[in-house]
């Protein structure tokens, strides 16, 4: 997997804490009380700004990218260009915070105690914080112009990586931030990145299946089968989560009938899934007990071995 792909919902986290923390921040520059130290948290010259975090990943996996599309490959270049436009005027905003609450009260106190001579110096001193502040305004609105663009820019993005299951679980997952980014409600946003909700359900419930997430797989490629997905593909990763989730909560008669089910379709030629599921059964084999030991002990050795047989057919 290619690093874009990878670390995009890295990237899309941190966005959706800079949008968040932005649209924070532009609310209490609204109020009258933004300050400095407010900035603190949102840009500055280490990890500990989210922007400079989400600069520094748009860096990595957008500027060494040499395998992607070429459409893929103008969209991460306008995203990364655009976070680093965003990056860049947020910075600017913090000099001139810094200089308002700063430089504009020392130059007040200053003034009180200098001579005549120094009255030419005071002159230029307000002749810059005026500056300051006429910079202050129009930086905000060109801050906030700037972000709406980059949140365009994103999801043009998720869109030419829509196979990637880690970003239609985010998404699912942190709906509510999603939606206010977005400005979209979760449904239509599936949509428009990955084709349909059910494809953006069952593309995630697919990747929490892969990483061993076997109740939040289950739960979403039902979601994806209730929203009138490929039935035909849903099916055999919905019987294998809900084996392997029945297995994990010791329900082993749920796990043998479901991985049974699994077992019978093309689905059970993956590795990865048939190892996993062949040392689910067998540890039912050793930890079965109880009045249905011995009926759940012949289940358990027929499917092991219509497991090993399905694996080894051409």
């Amino acid at each position: 997997m290619r690093a874009a792909k990878s670390a995009l919902v890295h990237i899309l986290r941190d966005f959706l804490s800079a949008y968040l923390l932005m649209q924070d921040l532009f609310a209490r520059q609204r109020e009258g009380v933004l300050r400095f130290e407010d900035l603190r948290e949102l840009v500055g010259d280490d990890e500990r700004s989210v922007l400079f975090r989400l600069k520094e990943r748009c860096h990595a996996a957008f500027r060494t990218s040499r395998d992607a599309s070429g459409l893929a490959l103008q969209r991460e270049a306008l995203f990364d260009l655009a976070v680093g436009s965003l990056f860049h005027e947020a910075m600017k905003l913090r000099e001139d915070f810094y200089q308002q609450e700063v430089y504009g009260p020392r130059v007040r106190a200053l003034r009180s105690r200098a001579g005549r001579d120094a009255s030419e110096l005071f002159e230029e001193f307000d002749r810059l914080l005026e500056g300051v502040s006429k910079r202050l305004e129009e930086g905000l609105r060109e801050s906030e112009a700037l972000l709406a663009q980059t949140v365009d820019q994103l999801r043009l993005l998720l869109g030419v990586h829509r196979g990637d299951g880690a970003v239609a679980r985010f998404l699912i997952e942190n709906a509510a931030s999603a939606e206010e980014a977005f400005g979209t409600p979760l449904d239509a946003l599936l949509s428009e990145i990955h084709g349909s909700t059910a494809a953006a359900y069952q593309l995630a419930g697919t990747s929490y299946l892969d990483s061993g997430y076997y109740a939040l797989a289950r739960a979403a490629l039902e979601e994806a089968a209730k929203r009138d997905g490929d039935h035909g593909e849903i099916a055999p990763l919905l019987d294998y989560a809900r084996g392997m989730d029945a297995y994990l909560k010791r329900d082993y008669e749920g796990s043998l009938a479901a991985l049974a089910s699994w077992a019978a379709s093309r689905d059970a030629v993956f590795p990865a899934r048939v190892r996993l599921a062949r040392d689910a059964v067998a540890c039912i084999v050793r930890l079965a007990e109880g009045d249905e030991r011995a009926r759940i002990l012949a289940d358990a050795s027929a499917l092991l071995t219509r497991i090993g047989a399905s694996s080894a057919a051409p």
